[in-house]
């Protein structure tokens, strides 16, 4: 029905012929396009590689002519040439595609109307080109394929409504739904069909299996063949053929050959070339033992490790070339490498950033204009960027040579996120009856990576306001400064008390650069406070309790100085390394408050990538208080209670309900979890084990009267910041808990 292109070549070769008998004036004095019924004949004229004034060229008219085609507009192009007394007039006869009036589907039952006409290329008042109709069959015709519907025909029919216009019948055949019957593996003697079977994902029906073909996974399941082979010696291993034919009309046989070849084993390696690195550090990264069975895959990663070496100092243009040489069932291989310049950054180029000052990016590199590459540097540098929380995960590096010197400009292109929030909700509890919080935050203001908060909570038994701004880089500086004020009330009926707070505190801190990824930070803290018995006809309120409700309002004054160091490969989902945090704090008459005390927190957590995308991450935590001088009696909002969540939670546990009833002066917490992803870093799934215990003396210390609790959870990064959800089981009361989390324990 349509126009075959293979037609072209006719009408060319018979215009190449009209012309060749010219005369030399062969100028060209006028160009008549006819033919053309919906095409503007301005449009025709601009694809033309020739024009009046010109003389007659066979090249461009061959390429005028292919470029009409290009236009998908035409079924049939001819060009004559007309000699006249002074030169060539030239006349282009156009035949256009018909433009579709109506579409009509019919045959269809297994996919609707609206599903054809959402996968067709070809719509109303578009040309009925060739390309769009072939398009528009393989589109169909893959949808077909996911319902196994594998012999399903297109036809198309036309009905000529006027000179231009045509509807268009689109006829579908669907036949029957297709399965795999059979599959049968020829030529394989070393490795079992059984085992071929089991590596594939192209399955034959039976009871629980539908036995759809599918083209793409069925052709990464021979790939999975060869590299299985590949993986246990058989280097030469191919997959000679593969066919797949119909039993019958709803079943299918497929056929796939092997030729295994020989099964080797490895031998020596031998290197060359190398000037860098001597022989035994390049070959000290192959770590085959004598005679094992040669694993392509492992070899390759081990190769790997070469190339890592090379990069990290600098030679990223170092070339590797292997000769495999084998001698019987051993491989020995020759590894030959050509070195080439070292690469030094001459600079580094940042886009993409619209919200985040550029030197604020700057400060996270690891590596700076004049150092030579390092690839170890290039990926800290990444995770550092990353670590901000400002940008997306995708950020992109890319490196430019400059000139012959190997000298490279580094390019980092990333892309922003929002940093700033603004959430709120009302909630109700046994308790407080209905409690409610509203948070304004922003963790890069006018970006210069200042963080600021403004909190306010509210309920039955607390009413909490909080302000907080820190800027890290103080006086574009690596100095952290911050400060912080608050006015909250809580209510703490479990224990018979109430307490109110007003003050305050200032922080300075610095990166330590004689270590890596540590600071050290120093604050200061000034607040008033006032306890109030809830119901003083209770008999067992304590004296510390008694004495403090008799005081009224009291001063605290104290000094605390931090150290933390943070090595973690990804701050949201961390695999690996590691994070220490110290904590000391001591308040007393002397700094011009009303309470005497020393305070000290230490904690370490680790983190190990584990099988797959599973991640390990343990913790310990460790706290003292003690008082000071003759006033030494410790305030209960400066002692410890574990349970719930946060840094002394324990899930299982009901908060702030593990340890002596006024609080603990000591506390030790081992937590550890299994987190994998659930869907990249929005949504992780986790599995975990909480224990510990809060005591008055080193001597009660016993493990063994730890409160344990184990259960799953799900963390979810969402605009507002990290939200979990855990169901914990309390080992020692047999019983479930649910906790909501904002923020990780880790």
């Amino acid at each position: 029905m349509f126009f075959n292109r293979k037609k072209i070549f006719f009408p060319i070769m018979l215009m190449l012929l009209s012309i060749s008998f010219l005369s030399a004036n062969n100028i060209i004095l006028k160009i008549n396009i006819k033919g053309n019924r919906n095409i503007e004949t301005n449009l025709i004229t601009s694809v033309l590689t020739f024009g009046v004034g010109d003389e007659l060229d066979q090249e461009k008219v061959s390429k005028s002519i292919k470029n009409l085609y290009n236009l998908n507009i035409f079924s049939d192009i001819t060009v004559d040439a007309e000699p006249l007394e002074s030169g060539v007039e030239i006349d282009i006869a156009l035949k256009e595609f018909p433009i579709i009036n109506n579409i009509k589907i019919e045959g269809n039952k297994k996919l609707s109307d609206d599903k054809i006409e959402e996968l067709m290329t070809i719509h109303k008042e578009s040309y009925l080109a060739p390309y769009l109709e072939k398009e528009t069959t393989r589109k169909i015709k893959e949808e077909y394929r996911k319902k196994m519907y594998n012999l399903a025909k297109i036809n198309y029919k036309t009905k000529k409504i006027d000179a231009t216009h045509v509807d268009l019948i689109i006829s579908i055949e669907e036949g029957k739904k297709v399965s795999i019957k059979k599959i049968d593996i020829l030529g394989n003697k070393q490795v079992k069909t059984k085992k071929i079977l089991g590596l594939m994902k192209t399955k034959r029906s039976s009871l629980f299996r539908s036995g759809k073909f599918e083209k793409d996974k069925f052709e990464a399941d021979l790939d999975k063949i060869i590299s299985y082979y590949n993986k246990n010696g058989f280097m030469d291993a191919r997959i000679v053929s593969h066919q797949i034919d119909n039993i019958n009309p709803t079943s299918l046989k497929i056929t796939i050959v092997i030729s295994e070849g020989k099964k080797y084993y490895f031998g020596k390696i031998t290197v060359e070339g190398n000037k860098k690195f001597p022989d035994e550090t390049i070959i000290s990264k192959f770590r085959f033992k004598n005679h094992e069975v040669f694993n392509q895959e492992k070899y390759q990663k081990q190769l790997t490790e070469v190339y890592s070496l090379y990069h990290e100092e600098g030679f990223i243009y170092a070339k590797f070339d292997q000769e495999f040489i084998k001698n019987g069932d051993i491989v020995n291989i020759k590894l030959k490498i050509t070195e080439n310049v070292r690469a030094k950054i001459h600079k580094i180029l940042i886009s993409g950033n619209k919200k985040t000052k550029e030197k604020i990016i700057r400060r996270q590199l690891a590596i700076s204009p004049g150092d030579y590459f390092r690839q170890s540097k290039i990926v800290k540098s990444q995770q550092n960027i990353y670590n901000m929380g400002f940008f997306e995960p995708d950020i992109a590096l890319d490196y430019q040579p400059i000139n012959s010197k190997g000298d490279i400009d580094l390019s980092i292109k990333v892309n922003d996120k929002t940093s700033g929030t603004a959430n709120g909700g009302v909630g109700y509890n046994s308790q407080d009856h209905f409690v409610g919080q509203f948070t304004i935050s922003h963790n890069n203001l006018f970006g210069n990576a200042w963080k600021s908060a403004l909190k306010w909570e509210f309920g039955g038994s607390t009413q909490n306001f909080t302000f907080s701004f820190t800027n890290p880089y103080l006086f574009d500086s690596n100095t952290l400064a911050g400060f912080h004020i608050y006015d909250t009330n809580k209510e703490w009926s479990s224990f018979n008390y109430k307490l109110q707070t007003v003050g305050g505190g200032i922080t300075l801190g610095r990166s330590l650069y004689l270590l890596n990824y540590s600071k050290m930070t120093i604050g200061y803290s000034l607040y008033t406070k006032k306890y109030q018995i809830i119901d003083k006809s209770e008999t067992d309120i304590s004296d510390n309790l008694t004495r403090l409700d008799s005081l009224g309002w009291q001063y605290t004054s104290s000094v605390n100085v931090s150290f933390s160091r943070d090595s973690r490969d990804n701050f949201f989902f961390p695999t690996n390394g590691s994070q220490l945090y110290l904590y000391s704090e001591i308040a007393g008459k002397a700094l011009g408050g009303d309470f005497n005390y020393f305070k000290q927190i230490a904690q370490v957590s680790w983190y190990t990538k584990l099988i797959w995308k599973f991640s390990l991450r343990n913790k310990w935590r460790f706290g003292y208080v003690t008082g000071l001088g003759n006033n030494n009696t410790i305030p209960p909002d400066i002692r410890f209670y574990l349970g719930g969540t946060g840094p002394d939670g324990i899930r299982g546990f009901a908060d702030r309900s593990i340890g002596p009833s006024d609080g603990g002066l000591r506390e030790i917490i081992y937590s550890s979890e299994v987190a994998f992803p659930i869907a990249g870093e929005q949504i992780i799934g986790l599995g975990f084990f909480d224990s510990g215990n809060s005591f008055n003396k080193l001597e009660n210390f016993n493990f063994l009267d730890f409160k344990k609790g184990t259960g799953v959870g799900i963390r979810v990064r969402s605009p507002f910041g990290l939200i979990g959800f855990d169901y914990a089981y309390n080992l020692n009361d047999k019983k479930w808990e649910p906790h909501f989390q904002f923020g990780t324990t880790f």
